[in-house]
């Protein structure tokens, strides 16, 4: 047994066996940070195996910094990202289908024409991030920051959307079938709903979405078609649903005071319009 000049038995003698294998998977994920930030490959060219490494030493606490990473046109679809920060990240053009991004920060992040299909989103923060054109199908974004993100003709049919939108881009947005109710089954949490606040739905197709108790003040849904959507209960002052295509759609005690209804389609065909708050503040032709 080798000692120290004291007689005692030296530290490296009661290492822990499993400290070489973590230590050489720590050497692997600094190789491959030391490989990127040297340029001997950049980022952009990071494969799916390399990402793999660099999330693989993250822990709730310590979550994986991938911020202002270029990831554009990756094929990271089922890829678990453990709450990694992804602020400013570029994933233009990426498969992200069924990926699972549950309490990610995607600030700022780069997504246009992205592939989302059945991903995880909920309790992630994607505040001013660009999702024009990405598809966004049967999402689950429960909890989720979307405000002043822009969702520009992005496809988010059958998603669930209980999450903040305001101030939104959702101009030509295809939300078809989504799910933007209030959740009640989630009352010891508060009442958890779709916020659309001053959120810009200009020509949006809404067909059959469910919004009913959702916050919609002074949102725009000028041109959109509203067919069969429910929005029983909303809370809608402000709201301009000018040109817009209303026809099925259940009005019942919504709040509409000073709401704009100007050259909509389906008038009589508004399921209990008569029972809608602040009717008469309303503004019809």
């Amino acid at each position: 047994m080798r000692r120290n000049p004291g007689g005692t038995p030296r530290d490296d003698e009661f290492r822990d066996p499993g400290s070489d294998s973590r230590a050489l998977r720590r050497a692997a994920v600094a190789a491959v940070v030391l490989t990127a930030l040297t340029g001997g490959a950049s980022a952009a060219e990071l494969s799916r195996d390399e990402l793999t490494l660099l999330v693989a030493e993250s822990t709730g606490t310590e979550p994986a910094d991938l911020t202002e990473r270029d990831l554009a046109g990756l094929d990271l679809s089922g890829f678990d990202f453990k709450q990694a920060d992804l602020s400013g990240v570029d994933l233009s053009g990426a498969d992200l289908s069924g990926a699972n991004l549950q309490g990610a920060v995607l600030k700022g992040a780069k997504l246009p024409g992205a592939k989302l299909k059945g991903a995880v989103l909920d309790l992630a923060i994607l505040r001013g991030a660009d999702l024009a054109g990405a598809d966004l199908t049967e999402v689950s974004a429960f909890s989720t920051v979307l405000a002043e993100s822009n969702l520009e003709k992005a496809d988010l049919s059958g998603a669930r959307l209980i999450c903040n939108l305001d101030y939104a881009n959702l101009q030509g947005a295809r939300l078809e079938g989504a799910k933007m109710a209030a959740d009640m089954k989630n009352q010891p949490m508060g009442l958890m709903r779709v916020s659309l606040k001053k959120a810009r739905l200009k020509g949006a197709n809404l067909k059959g979405a469910d919004l009913a108790r959702g916050y919609l003040e002074f949102a725009d849904f000028t041109d959109a078609d509203l067919t069969g959507a429910n929005l029983m209960r909303v809370e809608a002052a402000g709201a301009d649903f000018s040109g817009a295509d209303l026809s099925g759609v259940n009005l019942g005690k919504a709040d509409i005071n000073g709401a704009r209804f100007n050259g909509i389609k389906g008038r009589e065909a508004i399921i209990d319009l008569d029972t809608a708050k602040n009717l008469r503040a309303a503004r019809f032709d």
